[in-house]
């Protein structure tokens, strides 16, 4: 291991590793306390395979959506108005939490949005310096034809995007119990499954 990545503490937030080894991890919580979370070569696999199969996902999304004329941010917003829990709308702030964005960012991304018919604002009848923003039938229709398209797709992945099972310092089986359910498939992708976002393009 290169000398720099010695003695240093990984932490929340922080990009650090103190380890022997690139499998030995020092994990320091909350509280401050530390404890090894070793990793074995399956796990590393897991991860390498759940990282390929949500970039797949986020590339099918992404060009989807640009094929049906939106930007992929577009379309996030409007799926963050429609699932708003409880409510058929958002305000600003709130939206940019659910799109982990900056306010002004959001901002600009729902005045786009409204020029083109996407949504609308409404007056918020309990807060005078807030706007109700809320998705027009235009919005809506394209909203849920490309929400099935992700579903099924999300559908076809489901492998792909399953969690990963973490091995114990053996690497003989997941710690949580349950069995290891390998693919034949590297990408995670079973056979039965097979289709490329090249299947999606043109």
């Amino acid at each position: 291991m290169p000398t720099k990545y010695r003695n240093t503490i990984l932490r929340p937030g922080w990009a650090s590793l103190r380890t022997k080894a690139w499998s030995d991890v020092v994990m320091v919580g909350g509280d401050g306390r530390a404890g090894v979370e070793p990793l074995t070569k399956q796990d590393f696999e897991a991860l390498a395979r759940f990282r390929f199969g949500i970039r797949r996902y986020l590339r099918f999304s992404e060009e989807t959506v640009r094929d049906h004329g939106l930007a992929p941010q577009q379309y996030v917003l409007l799926l963050a108005l429609k699932g708003f829990p409880e409510r058929e709308w958002a305000t600003v702030r709130e939206l940019a939490e659910r799109l982990q964005l900056r306010h002004h960012s959001v901002v600009e991304l729902v005045n786009r949005a409204q020029r083109q018919g996407l949504v609308e604002r409404a007056r918020h009848p309990g807060d005078a310096r807030a706007v109700q923003v809320l998705l027009t039938k235009e919005g809506e229709a394209i909203l849920t034809r490309l929400s099935a398209l992700h579903r099924d797709e999300l559908r076809r992945m489901e492998l792909a995007l399953r969690p990963p099972a973490w091995h114990d310092g053996q690497g003989h089986r997941p710690v949580d119990g349950s069995p290891d359910q390998p693919s034949d498939d590297p990408t995670g992708t079973p056979r039965t499954n097979e289709r490329s976002i090249s299947d999606f393009d043109g």
